[in-house]
């Protein structure tokens, strides 16, 4: 074996499991997510100083945020099913290279289209994210530690922000929001040298026979259906109910929490930083913590429904619940913990949900499958941030538009939570594949 083969993050060697090496690529897929969520996150820590800087109304940086996901959603599709193509070494590369771009011209003075046109093209290009993360994971975890797997990769979509809202905020307070995405830029370059470097030397198509070289034997490459049989499950209009959910959660979250402490609660800037750092930091112990249960479910023999589904709904529910009541209250303790609350459990949706999809979809329609999931969920990026701008606005007082708009989006959550976690239902759908996989095999 060569010295670079001997640094490479690979899982497997082809017929002995290397597990350090698997963990080893998920801590650096946990850093790209933590860059990909400090990256959303910028603009509504910076909030406050765009809003003054360019004369917007709460309406326009609501069409600002939504702007992010304008193009998210075709970026799921088209270039997840360009990923396909292409090693994962050189995927995760080129990724972070085009987000690199994108904030480019942010960090300096510019203009509202210039920062309207920069975060399309983020969201564009951040849109296969998550599916390129949830598809490599799956490939190269068994199903009792996928869920364990993916949740500490997604646990970077709070660590981002956690560590970017105090750090990001300082920067803003006493530079400049450009100063903001300079760091983001920076902290872009240092992890693409280092992932260059450390990861697995792939060439830069796929290799054909990676599968049976670097993974593990799918345990789910028996069925064989259409692409197109795959959304018409149940299991996938679940998937899709509870991602949105979370996704209404994670939007508001990343685009308005840091304005309605300020605006609508009346916390002073450098307060603020803290504050909204707090949810984030509940998310990572709520989501380990739900991978970890979700895991534990199965190896004791409980069934995939109640350990992805309905244990994702109930996440939610808490949520929702927790979203509409400290809309209704005062500023104080009771009211921050049940922000806290409301704003910790998105992440579920995203790593123990989507462990479930994984434990009945064939390798090969993973990445495709998650880019239509992603494509679905990403109009609640564009509707509530956007959404809540307006009733803001039209408020009598900011204070009175965040309480409305907070408890509708809470009870929206709270109806999508049960109903996907009672259709995200692995074993069925992997039944209905495995019938459909034998009428298609006894025609032929």
């Amino acid at each position: 074996m060569t010295t670079s083969d001997s640094r490479a993050l690979r899982v497997e060697e082809p017929g002995a499991p290397d597990r350090s090496k698997g963990w080893g690529l998920v801590l650096f897929l946990f850093l790209f997510f933590t860059l990909n969520f400090a990256d959303k996150a910028a603009v509504g820590l910076a909030s406050t100083r765009i809003r003054a800087d360019l004369g917007l109304t709460a309406e326009q940086y609501g069409l600002l945020s939504s702007a992010f996901f304008w193009l998210f959603a075709v970026g799921a599709v088209v270039l997840s099913a360009a990923l396909r193509k292409v090693s994962y070494t050189w995927g995760a590369g080129l990724l972070m290279c085009s987000w690199i771009l994108s904030m480019l011209p942010l960090t300096a003075p510019t203009t509202f289209g210039v920062l309207l046109a920069s975060r399309i093209a983020l969201g564009f290009f951040e849109g296969p994210a998550h599916a390129f993360c949830q598809s490599v994971i799956a490939d190269r975890f068994p199903p009792e530690r996928r869920a364990t797997a993916g949740a500490l990769v997604n646990a970077g979509s709070s660590v981002g922000p956690l560590i970017a809202a105090p750090t990001l905020t300082w920067v803003v307070v006493n530079w400049s929001w450009h100063g903001a995405f300079t760091v983001l830029v920076l902290a872009g370059v240092l992890w693409t040298i280092g992932w260059f470097w450390c990861s697995e030397r792939l060439p830069f198509r796929r290799p054909a026979d990676l599968g049976s070289a670097a993974t593990a034997p799918d345990p789910n490459g028996h069925i064989a259906v259409p692409f197109h049989r795959l959304l018409g499950l149940r299991s996938f209009w679940g998937l899709v109910l509870l991602s949105f959910a979370g996704y209404l959660i994670s939007s508001l979250k990343v685009a308005w929490l840091p304005a309605y402490l300020s605006e609508g609660l009346g916390y002073p800037a450098g307060t603020v930083g803290v504050l909204a750092a707090i949810p984030y930091a509940a998310a990572v112990v709520v989501l380990l913590s739900a991978g970890a249960l979700s895991g534990r479910l199965l190896r004791r023999g409980r069934s995939s429904h109640l350990a992805r589904g309905q244990l994702t709904g109930a996440y939610l529910v808490l949520g929702g619940l927790s979203m509409a009541a400290f809309a209704q209250l005062d500023a104080g303790p009771l009211q921050m913990v049940l922000v806290v609350l409301a704003f910790a459990v998105n992440s579920v949706a995203f790593s123990v949900a989507f462990a479930g999809a994984s434990d009945f979809l064939p390798a090969h329609q993973r990445v495709a499958f998650f880019g239509c999931i992603i494509a679905a969920y990403s109009v609640a990026g564009i509707l509530a941030p956007y959404g809540l701008g307006l009733i803001v606005d039209q408020a009598t007082t900011p204070a009175q538009g965040y309480a409305t708009g907070f408890s509708v989006v809470g009870l929206v959550v709270c109806a999508l939570g049960v109903l996907g976690g009672a259709m995200l239902n692995p074993e069925r759908a992997k039944s209905e594949l495995e019938r459909l996989s034998a009428d298609r095999g006894g025609r032929s």
